[in-house]
């Protein structure tokens, strides 16, 4: 803020000292009355004209008192044959003193416009120092071709990062150790005739430690490590891109062995000529510019360019090939032997309870990714810091649990007896339907407390991970998804908006059923509905049917089948367990919530 304020006075200072020079000039030669040529041929003539100085086209004259005038003559003739026309007298003319100098016009000009251009001379010197400033700070706004990219900082609350805090990925990391190992000693492999892969590609859902894991890569090898975004190639500026992907493979160059990690490679690495107004746009030139870089890397330059996304299948196949991305390592939603693994490295230093089961935990996170695991003990931290606790209790973990997947508890969203009684019977309809059937997973809590946008909520946690589900499975989930819906209908002989999500989820399920897994006897083991969805439109717009209008409504029909097979099971279930749904509803409206042994102990299990 200081040096603004100097430099500002600096310009208004120099802009009043300018503005004193001109007015100066401007009052002396203010005082000197202008005649016309006529006027001086009289003067002349009447003998009161002592000196004519000529300068160009301008005269000075100087009268027998000592009066200064001026005046003007005609351009590009002579100063005796214009007086000569006018009728001056020879004798009166060769009295008088004629000089001819010099113009100091250049000086004068300068002078009388610099009224005029001081504004300009103000503005372009705050733009200078603006960009000056900008240029030496962190901002670089002027230097929009220069690469953004940066040495990162390889820790994590202040701790370098290594393999061994990367929980679980076992897979993963040894082939990540391979591109270590060819950072480390190149000569081992290259005596075999292998070369350094050019690229790996990190592939996963959002929070699976794609980050992470690169880091733990360059502190493992111990060389430096740019990290740059794939949004911050591309500007409105053409040719900004290519320039900056450019001067950052030149950064690593200089550096080498080094590591380029390109975060949200998909940014720039679409599909190219899919928009809508054809290709070769800015972000194609830039993608272009990354293929030449690594086609440019030389067998003796030790840069390995490693790249994470989420969407694999947007991807250009230019760079795919061998010889650029030569590596697809897959980041996968982690275990539960590694979400055990995960929960114990975050929560190392905090102060956990003797009571707290961390294996407990990790069943009940089926789906948790590890950003997910490390924001729950972050939560169970914080609630148990608003109890005043000292430690981290495991009702804390549970509660934390429920936080990030449903959202923090809405106390103040207060139901009417009338609604709290739906939203009851409703739950109870789930989680009588879900306790009913073999291949649902256990009943681990109900409740009518409202949660995010969730007025009520039944979890069930499963045992154990699933990679593969059945038909059986999926018709089971239907009918549990249905069962509030079920058990409004059969209570109050109507139904309510409270059921519109599960409608929702349930119709989604039995449409993927038909036209993704084939599990549809009419129709058969076949997909319908292209998935290729095209890179820069919509889900909505991108969306292609490759079926008959004829097939469209088969599976249309399919679909209501499958949900009213569902229907009809959750309402045979219901209809004969009538009076344990009553029981559940009651004790809902009575304690809100139902833990699993509660439940079950309603259920005379």
């Amino acid at each position: 803020m200081k040096s603004i304020i100097k430099y500002i006075l600096i310009v208004f200072i120099l802009l009043i000292t300018l503005s004193a020079i001109v007015a100066f000039f401007s009052l002396v030669n203010g005082g000197i009355q202008e005649v016309s040529i006529s006027q001086l041929v009289q003067k002349i003539n009447s003998g009161e004209v002592k000196e004519i100085t000529i300068r160009n086209d301008n005269l000075e004259i100087t009268l027998t008192d000592g009066t200064k005038e001026k005046s003007k003559k005609e351009f590009g003739i002579g100063l005796n044959q214009t007086l000569n026309d006018l009728g001056v007298k020879q004798e009166k003319l060769s009295a008088v003193e004629i000089k001819v100098e010099a113009e100091d016009g250049i000086l004068r000009a300068a002078l009388s416009s610099l009224p005029f251009i001081l504004p300009f001379l103000f503005v372009i010197l705050i733009f200078w120092w603006m960009m000056r400033g900008a240029q030496q700070g962190a901002m670089q706004a002027w230097h929009f071709g220069k690469s953004k990219a940066r040495l990162a900082n390889l820790t994590t609350d202040g701790k370098k990062i290594y393999f061994k805090d990367v929980a679980g990925l076992k897979e993963v990391k040894e082939e990540i150790q391979e591109v270590v190992e060819f950072l480390k000693d190149p000569k081992k492999f290259q005596a075999l005739g292998a070369r350094i892969p050019k690229g790996v590609l990190l592939v996963g859902p959002p929070g699976t430690g794609k980050t992470m894991l690169a880091k733990a890569m360059a502190n493992e090898a111990g060389v430096p490590f740019f990290y740059v975004s794939g949004s911050e190639f591309v500007e409105l500026f053409v040719g900004v891109g290519a320039n900056r992907v450019r001067d950052t493979f030149d950064l690593a160059k200089k550096s080498t062995p080094s590591i380029i990690f390109i975060d949200e490679l998909d940014a720039i690495g679409r599909h190219r000529g899919a928009g809508l107004g054809g290709g070769h746009d800015e972000r194609e030139q830039t993608l272009n510019q990354i293929l030449v870089e690594m086609d440019g890397f030389a067998t003796d330059e030790k840069i390995v360019v490693l790249a994470g996304t989420n969407r694999p299948d947007i991807l250009d196949p230019a760079l795919l090939r061998p010889g650029r991305f030569d590596r697809k390592i897959i980041l996968d939603i982690p275990s539960i032997a590694d979400r055990e693994e995960i929960l114990k490295i975050h929560s190392f230093g905090k102060p956990l309870a003797k009571e707290v089961n961390l294996r407990v935990i990790a069943q009940r996170t089926p789906g948790f990714s590890g950003a997910d695991l490390a924001n729950l003990i972050n939560e169970a931290a914080i609630l148990a810091a608003r109890k005043n606790q000292k430690e981290i209790w495991q009702l804390d973990l549970i509660e934390a649990i429920e936080k990030v997947m449903l959202g923090p508890e809405r106390k103040s969203h207060v139901l009417n007896e009338k609604e709290k009684e739906i939203t009851a019977y409703h739950e109870a309809g789930h989680a009588l339907v879900a306790s009913s059937l073999k291949n649902i997973d256990p009943i681990n809590k109900v409740s009518i407390i409202s949660r995010g946008r969730a007025g009520g909520y039944t979890l069930k946690m499963p045992s154990e991970d699933k990679y593969l589900r059945s038909k059986k499975e999926f018709e089971s989930e239907l009918a549990v998804m249905l069962g509030g819906y079920t058990a409004e209908k059969i209570v109050f002989k109507d139904t309510t908006t409270g059921a519109s999500n599960d409608l929702k989820v349930a119709s989604e399920l039995a449409r993927r059923m038909v036209t993704e897994f084939g599990m549809s006897k009419k129709l058969g083991p076949i997909t319908y509905g292209d998935k290729n969805e095209l890179v820069f439109l919509g889900k909505e717009l991108a969306a292609e049917k490759n079926y008959s209008g004829k097939t469209a409504y088969l599976i249309d029909q399919e679909v209501k089948n499958f949900i009213s097979k569902a229907l009809k099971m959750a309402k045979i279930i219901l209809g004969q367990k009538l009076q344990t749904l009553h029981k559940i509803a009651k004790e809902l409206i009575k304690k809100e919530t139902l833990e699993q042994d509660e439940f079950y102990a309603l259920l005379g299990a």
